[in-house]
């Protein structure tokens, strides 16, 4: 895949995700915080499953018996950042979560890169990655004051 498209795609999913959390606390309104969170996480659970199903890719799922437990965090960490955001865009707004969010995706993703991190290729902490989260950083700090 293009990696331009790549990072266009990536980036109108960061739009959507921008929407998941005003969506959820409008939901948590009704149904209560963690019975929103549990709830959006089970439709994305229904959907994820029928894309697996359609794909033909569901043999894949046995193979989870196999893999170590660590592997198995990233939904914890999705239901984290959910709950997270879903309880705090009302006490700061849908443009701190977001901008929050990315500032602190974008900090771990270089540190993870710069390591290597469960094989990711290890990238160099160059002036232009610092500068780059330096000025998200103040970026984050001008949406959020």
């Amino acid at each position: 895949m293009d990696r331009g498209f790549a990072v266009l795609i990536m980036a109108l999913v960061g739009g959507c995700i921008a929407l998941q959390a005003p969506i959820n606390a409008g939901l948590g309104k009704h149904a209560g915080s963690f019975a929103a969170a549990t709830i959006s996480f089970a439709v994305g659970t229904v959907l994820l499953a029928a894309i697996v199903v359609v794909s033909g890719k569901a043999g894949g799922l046995g193979q989870v018996a196999h893999v170590d437990w660590y592997l198995l965090l990233g939904g914890a960490l999705g239901a984290a950042y959910v709950f997270s955001a879903l309880v705090l865009v009302s006490q700061i707004g849908a443009g701190a979560v977001a901008a929050a969010t990315v500032t602190g995706q974008l900090t771990t993703s270089v540190v993870l890169d710069r390591i290597g991190f469960l094989g990711l290729e290890r990238t160099p902490l160059t002036a232009t990655r610092l500068l780059g989260v330096a000025l998200l950083l103040a970026g984050t700090y001008l949406v959020v004051r």
